[in-house]
């Protein structure tokens, strides 16, 4: 399950992509057309800067905007980056230690499968994607 600070991260990229035009966003204003409280936007803005994904300048004209073009911000990128690892076992995460029945493991190509799909799935959508959807009722309900 993807959490409340991973879809948050996807609207708040999203809103920074739209609102931004090269310049810096505060952070009031996203937390107003978000309705979300500017305070939790800190931490999970936090994150997104240690991250590499966001910029953030404080001062006059501060505030945070993406650190690169939106069509190269992956899904993906930033679900790992709020969730941690997306594999749907253990053995499959990236620094885990190799399974000493992974040679006989009845289950495992079902789980690598599973984590292929989900990795290629969430690799396929971009922040640009995101901006670009026109479906009807479509406002950041992610």
């Amino acid at each position: 399950m993807i959490s409340t600070k991973g879809r948050y991260a996807l609207r708040i990229l999203t809103d920074l992509a739209e609102h931004s035009a090269q310049s810096y966003v505060p952070l009031k204003e996203v937390a107003q057309r978000q309705e979300i409280s500017e305070k939790y936007l800190e931490s999970i803005v936090k994150e997104l800067v240690k991250g590499g994904i966001l910029e953030g300048l404080r001062g006059k004209g501060g505030g945070y905007r993406l650190s690169r073009s939106p069509d190269s911000i992956s899904v993906l990128d930033v679900l790992e980056r709020m969730e941690g690892t997306l594999a749907p076992v253990a053995c499959l995460e990236a620094d885990s230690k190799a399974c000493p029945r992974m040679a006989t493991c009845r289950t495992i190509g079902m789980w690598e499968g599973l984590n292929r799909v989900v990795q290629d799935y969430l690799s396929g959508f971009t922040i640009q994607s995101l901006m670009s959807r026109e479906e009807d009722g479509y406002d950041y309900m992610i």
